[in-house]
């Protein structure tokens, strides 16, 4: 790829675009947000296909199990929104994280992205946001090289690179995936989660104040997101961050004023979950601060207001 056209591919695009969504929805309570944030915008985004990617903490009996849960919640947002056409294009992903950096996890999702990003073009490439544990986008980069060229990954993921370690959810689960990623030579787009995705909180007060009785979709993401916070945090103050709408968000942002990122030399995620910085590597974008205000100003017009529900 020239360079000219590698660095225009780190600028978020004008207009339409075709974006695959790869996504933990039952990991957390901000999948669905994502999700629903990136239906919304239906004049900006063409969605080819949604993947379930696997994780495993308390919700899941196994990394397979978290997939499972996850390609199903995927369904159920999409119910409540009233997209089912979508649902033939969700494809489970991998039963495992990715065992090393030379042999990928074959599943529907990560054979779909390999084969998908034939039809592009680093022109025009396809828009990957990946928002857990990156094995399936990994696999799909080791069974298809050529990927790297036609494609680019948008991926919340890794704490922030001053932070002291990388042990964030979805990366200390899948090292061998983030190495692979960030040393593939796609164009990679990183939203930190420590340190600079983690400013976008809300809470019970707002969520309800803006969202609640708009509509099921709506009601859904709210009482979803008090159920798990209640379930810790019952008779104290509590907010959540909704980290999973801000690659939508990059992509969207134009020139507004959402948050604001750099070019970088990509980072070496090694695996006692620390950066290895060398000035060599080739360059990723990197978001450095986030408009929370403006993030969920965004967010709330779109699912409350925007759906045509």
């Amino acid at each position: 790829m020239e360079q000219a056209v590698y660095l225009k591919n780190l600028t978020a695009p004008q207009g339409k675009v075709d974006v695959v969504l790869d996504t933990d929805a039952y990991n957390e309570i901000d999948d669905q947000y994502a999700i629903s944030y990136l239906l919304s915008y239906g004049e900006r985004f063409c969605i080819k296909g949604i993947c379930a990617a696997p994780f495993l903490n308390e919700k899941a009996a196994s990394v397979a199990d978290g997939m499972e849960k996850s390609f199903f919640e995927i369904h159920k947002i999409l119910r409540l929104a009233r997209r089912e056409e979508l649902i033939p294009v969700t494809y489970r992903g991998s039963e495992v994280f990715l065992p090393d950096e030379q042999t990928p996890v074959v599943s529907d999702a990560a054979r779909f992205m390999a084969e998908l990003s034939n039809e592009y073009s680093p022109e025009s490439p396809l828009y990957i946001i990946a928002l857990g544990a990156i094995t399936n986008v990994a696999s799909a980069l080791l069974m298809n090289p050529a990927m790297k060229e036609n494609t680019v990954i948008v991926w919340l993921g890794g704490h922030a690179h001053h932070m002291p370690h990388t042990k964030e959810f979805n990366m200390q689960q899948d090292v061998a995936s983030a190495r692979v990623v960030f040393g593939s030579g796609v164009p990679v787009v990183q939203l930190p989660c420590m340190g600079v995705v983690d400013v976008l909180r809300t809470s019970r007060y707002e969520l309800e104040h803006w969202l609640c009785g708009k509509n099921a979709l709506c009601d859904y993401l709210v009482e979803n997101a008090i159920r798990e916070a209640e379930s810790y945090a019952a008779g104290k103050p509590w907010t959540r961050v909704i980290w999973d709408v801000t690659p939508v968000a990059w992509l969207v942002a134009g020139d507004r004023p959402f948050m604001t990122d750099d070019l970088r030399p990509i980072p070496i995620p090694e695996y006692d979950h620390t950066y290895r910085l060398d000035e060599s590597r080739h360059l990723m974008r990197y978001v450095t601060s986030i408009d929370r205000d403006a993030v969920f100003e965004d967010l709330f017009y779109r699912l409350g207001e925007r759906m045509g529900l």
